[in-house]
């Protein structure tokens, strides 16, 4: 949209250079009053009615998809024990029909908002019963999600019903009618906090430097650019660079008339690459919509006017006139009402909260961990990336004092607590009521858990020697459980680039730091048959368990582990201690070996080359060329996960090198059975609702119907890799 065209609604002469730059006058701000009757200002519904459309249209895809109805039964199943996650404590799932309906009834808001039917009621439909699934469980809170609930409720103040409605088609009073400025300035300045706030968050020393998301650069959307630059300057100066400068200019670019285009253009390639970098469901497309709130409130009206008059049915009207609203003030008016002034007002709150919410981590310090605050409202979108090394629950009979181990993630269905000191609390507070079931008394619980934050050293995030089911903990208080965040050690990863580089593609290495004091109790597996441990700072003490010897080391001297054996590792030293693990999968090694070899003989086998008669262990390979996809018979355990692996990555490439319409077709099935079974198992609820629970013979097979599989889905299945118990095997 040009500024001609906004200088043709307004004569050229009243237009001074604030006005065609901000679409208002220096006078408008000039006093309260003027304020007011600037954010009330007449304004077209056209553009603010196309993304009220298009957002309920995203979120009723949305919510069958990220929100989870089409596997609500394996979240909510009854009577499962499973710790759960809540922001409040008290909040409790409603038994698994009921949660069906709450779904339901979140589906009709959301398809009531894109249609404008009963416009107030479908609003408060979908956000009452969003925000409480959102508040629900926090470990699936993310920032596109608190986004969603936000535009929800700012679309239940709105006059968004104005345009291509339904409630204009019954009311002639709403067809039409001008909405208020503030409807615009709302939705368009919280997608720009949105943008220069996640902005702002990349200005972090670790995303500057490129640490942040270094995987992202070996990815096939980033192949153009390593034409012209290696790996390591695609990462820094594509992948942080340009999703830098991209966050903090996008608000801006998309605010003003001579560069929304070379922003449209940014942002759309930046939200098509996030499609298919990120398991981001709905939010790229969300965001490509918002863009079109920057534009002139009437585009639609131009743009749908160009469009064959036989589908002038169904497309919005682009002839009719606007009609006054009392929602608004008009210029030749001077009367301000309580409503007019209330609206302002909540939106300078509102857009200060806005503002503020993102930095008020120092009031919620019990939700502080080595990043600030619970992540999904503070727009650190990307900004940290972590990695597990290790993770260790102990329990402790609290009467007869015997100590045992609990698997990582029993009774949870989440990975996220590890990382974040309120969900270890409810978490230990969840299995010491569920540890008294299997004849554990007063159960104490104690987490080791091992984790790198932008590519830095292991370490402990929680003190080991801490009993987290007595532990305080406040929202409004620090974490006394809380390790620091060992960030004077960062310095050390360019040194890791460089040890890295010097190691073959067989050999591992994890870094480790660790506090005075304390000690890693390890495991080295059989399959790593050549495993060191190397010290780079502090003094450390090896004990080898079996042997109960220990073995000193300080910095650059190294020592074998042996395998099949456990070593504790003690930080001797006053300072923190920092080594490596240098460990070469000794099975894998021979294994890959065996493959090569396979693979070379059926190279052999395939050209008529090979004029050895083969072992009856190796027929299989003869049959595979002559019979591709029948079924496997190897006897050998070897050979078998030869097959299989080469059939996998057959069907890799095949999927990889399939046509678009292909393509289009598989994702369409996909998505048809992800729906239907979703619908499926809601009719199923809704019906045990209404009429009861059926004999549990009829409910069985109607759950298998509803689980029917995409054919083929199942042979896939067999074929990944995934499936394959693999080296256990063997």
């Amino acid at each position: 949209m040009s500024s001609d065209q906004k200088a043709a609604a307004v004569p050229v002469s009243k237009d001074t250079r604030m006005k065609r730059l901000f679409g208002f006058e220096r006078e408008d701000l000039s006093s309260w009053h003027c304020l007011v009757c600037l954010l009330n200002r007449p304004t077209d519904p056209a553009s603010l009615s196309i993304f009220r459309f298009l957002f309920g249209m995203l979120m009723a895809v949305d919510i069958t998809q990220e929100r989870g109805l089409s596997h609500l039964d394996y979240k909510y199943l009854d009577g499962a024990p499973v710790c759960r996650f809540p922001l409040f404590n008290f909040l409790k799932p409603l038994p698994l029909d009921w949660m069906y309906l709450v779904y339901v009834i979140m589906f009709l808001g959301s398809l009531g908002i894109m249609l404008g039917f009963l416009y107030r009621l479908s609003c408060l439909m979908f956000i009452s019963t969003y925000w409480y699934v959102f508040f629900l469980d926090k470990t699936t809170w993310n920032n596109h999600s608190y986004l969603y609930g936000l535009i929800g409720f700012q679309l239940s103040l709105m006059d968004a019903n104005r345009y291509w409605s339904v409630d204009g088609l019954l009311s002639s009073r709403k067809r039409n009618a001008h909405v208020p400025l503030w409807n615009y300035t709302l939705l368009r300045a919280q997608i720009f906090i949105v943008y220069f706030i996640a902005g702002v968050k990349k200005l972090d020393a670790d995303w500057v430097e490129g640490y942040s998301m270094q995987y992202l650069a070996h990815h096939w959307l980033f192949d153009p650019f390593k034409f012209i630059l290696p790996v390591e300057m695609v990462s820094l100066l594509v992948v942080h660079g340009g999703g830098l400068m991209l966050d903090l200019s996008a608000g801006y670019l998309l605010f003003f008339d001579a560069t929304r285009p070379v922003a449209f253009f940014f942002v759309s390639y930046f939200h098509c690459m996030n499609s298919q970098l990120f398991s981001i469901g709905m939010f790229a497309y969300t965001m490509l919509v918002t863009s079109l709130l920057f534009c002139y409130p009437d585009w639609p009206r131009r743009f749908f006017g160009h469009f064959p008059a036989f589908l002038k049915q169904v497309l919005p009207n682009v002839s009719a006139p606007l009609q006054p609203s009392p929602s608004c003030v008009y210029p030749k008016s001077s009367e301000v009402s309580l409503k007019h002034k209330l609206a302002a007002v909540f939106t300078i709150l509102y857009l200060a909260e806005q503002l503020f919410l993102p930095y008020s981590h120092f009031i919620t310090q019990g939700y502080n961990n080595w990043t600030n605050g619970l992540y999904g409202y503070s727009w650190d979108m990307m900004v940290h990336s972590r990695s597990h090394q290790h993770v260790k629950i102990t329990y402790r009979d609290g009467k007869t004092g015997d100590v045992g181990y609990l698997n990582p993630g029993v009774f949870t269905q989440s990975k996220r607590w590890k990382d974040h000191g309120d969900m270890l609390k409810q978490y230990a507070t969840c299995l010491s009521q569920q540890l008294p079931h299997y004849n554990i008394s007063d159960p104490e619980i104690y987490f080791d858990i091992w984790v790198s934050i932008n590519e830095r050293f292991q370490q402990r995030i929680f003190d080991p020697s801490v009993d987290i089911v007595k532990a305080e903990w406040s929202p409004f208080k620090p974490n006394h459980w809380l390790m620091p965040l060992l960030v004077d050690l960062s310095p050390w990863r360019a040194k890791f680039q460089e040890i890295e580089q010097t190691l073959d593609n067989q050999t591992e290495i994890v870094f480790i730091a660790d506090f005075p004091g304390l000690h890693l109790e390890n495991y080295v597996s059989e399959d790593l048959g050549n495993t060191s441990v190397q010290v780079l700072q502090g003094q450390v003490s090896v004990e080898i368990v079996d042997e109960k010897k220990n073995y000193t080391l300080h910095p650059g001297e190294q020592m074998k582990l042996p395998a099949g054996a456990y070593h504790k590792v003690y930080t001797v030293s006053a300072e923190p201690s920092c080594y490596m693990y240098i460990y070469v999968n000794t099975t894998e090694a021979a294994l890959q070996k065996n493959f090569t070899k396979l693979s070379e003989l059926q190279e052999r086998l395939r050209n008529g080359s090979e004029t050895e008669p083969l072992p009856a262990e190796l027929q299989p390979l003869l049959s595979e060329i002559e019979n591709e996809g029948a079924d496997l018979n190897a006897t050998d355990p070897v050979v078998r996960l030869f097959l299989k692996r080469q059939r996998h990555m057959k069907e890799v490439k095949r999927r990889r090198e399939a046509s678009v319409l292909e393509r289009f077709q598989r994702f369409s099935v996909k998505k048809y059975y992800m729906l239907r079974r979703g619908f499926l198992m809601t009719a199923i609820a809704l019906r045990n609702l209404a009429f009861g629970l059926p004999p549990l013979e009829q409910l069985t097979q109607e759950v298998a119907y509803a689980n029917m599989k995409e054919p083929g889905s199942e042979a896939r299945h067999e074929e990944s890799l995934k499936a394959e118990p693999g080296h256990e095997e063997l």
